[in-house]
């Protein structure tokens, strides 16, 4: 019952995020000058086929009562229709996403065993080597940008060795199936976070290591192997999980950024192009597509992190 009741909390605050995040945006958006109707007449800027434009495309209407509209048609699955392109806004999504899932899947993928695995040495050797290592090395890359790490690993990887691609320009076919395009993006995307989350799940684990019921453990003659990975570390993933969804909405963000970089045509492009164009219906819908699944994947992250330890899910 009461992990039901924190579920439900969680699930109707989540549903109030998303839903002023929505109107937050529209906002933003409506107020920044020009809008689709100055874009498409960019070579007639005619004022009289401006206002026609935005008479035909609806943006003469009140703002509260375009947003409605829009509202409106989200409950019922309907995203719009682009205001350049003239498409279903959910058709331009579904084209884009692929590349972007593909980066996002590969780089937890990557970045969950490979986290867990330098924290739990530096944690077992903390003061040794393997930890002063492991440690200085987080910092030292957790401090560069991601742009800079892409651009550092593109001369060396791909403009040196030429090992792998430096951007996807002119490649066709899933993204899958060529990683000489996609290791590098996965690289760029997993190096920063992995930093912070080794550290996170280092020092979780030091302080379930010194409990006395670990001591305890060990007193009784349990191998060290079998104490740490049965023992103590299910016990300190409790903020490595809450991390992890943060880690989740970063990088949402930093999948715009590096299909930027490599020309992977995501829903970085999109984005990028819906901004550039005024596209009010197609910003709206990647705004409500990513704030679904940073909100989504935060709740779900608390409500797993309170049934693990029900203190600290009260606490977040």
């Amino acid at each position: 019952m009461i992990l039901t009741r924190y579920a439900g909390v969680r699930v109707t605050l989540g549903l109030a995020q998303v839903l002023g995040v929505l109107g937050g945006v529209f906002a933003v958006a409506a107020a920044l000058p020009g809008d689709a109707a100055v874009v498409i007449a960019a070579d007639d800027a005619d004022p009289e086929r401006i206002a026609q434009l935005r008479e035909t495309l609806g943006l003469n209407r009140p703002l509260l009562t375009q947003f409605g509209d829009w509202m409106a048609g989200l409950l019922r699955g309907d995203l719009g229709t682009s205001a350049v392109s003239g498409r279903p806004v959910t058709e331009i999504l579904s084209a884009a996403l692929a590349p972007t899932l593909t980066l996002a899947t590969l780089a937890l993928m990557v970045l969950i065993p490979l986290a867990v695995l330098l924290g739990v040495a530096a944690a077992v050797g903390r003061g040794r080597r393997v930890d002063r290592t492991v440690s200085g090395v987080a910092v030292a890359l957790y401090a560069a940008p991601e742009f800079a790490l892409a651009v550092i690993l593109v001369a060396v990887f791909a403009v040196g060795l030429g090992v792998f691609a430096p951007t996807a320009v002119g490649a066709s076919g899933p993204l899958l199936w060529q990683p000489e395009l996609w290791v590098l993006p996965v690289a760029v995307l997993v190096i920063r976070p992995v930093c912070s989350l080794s550290r996170l799940v280092r020092a979780s684990m030091i302080t379930t290591l010194d409990s006395e019921h670990i001591r305890h453990t060990v007193r009784l003659g349990v191998p060290l192997r079998r104490v740490v990975w049965r023992h103590a570390l299910p016990g300190s993933l409790t903020p490595a999980v809450q991390h992890l969804a943060r880690v989740a909405d970063w990088l949402l963000g930093g999948v715009v950024v590096v299909e930027a970089v490599f020309a992977l045509g995501g829903l970085g492009q999109v984005l990028v192009s819906a901004v550039s164009s005024r596209d009010l219906p197609l910003l709206m819908g990647l705004v409500a597509l990513f704030a679904l699944v940073t909100v989504t994947v935060n709740t779900i992250a608390d409500i797993a992190a309170f049934r693990l330890n029900p203190t600290a899910g009260e606490a977040a």
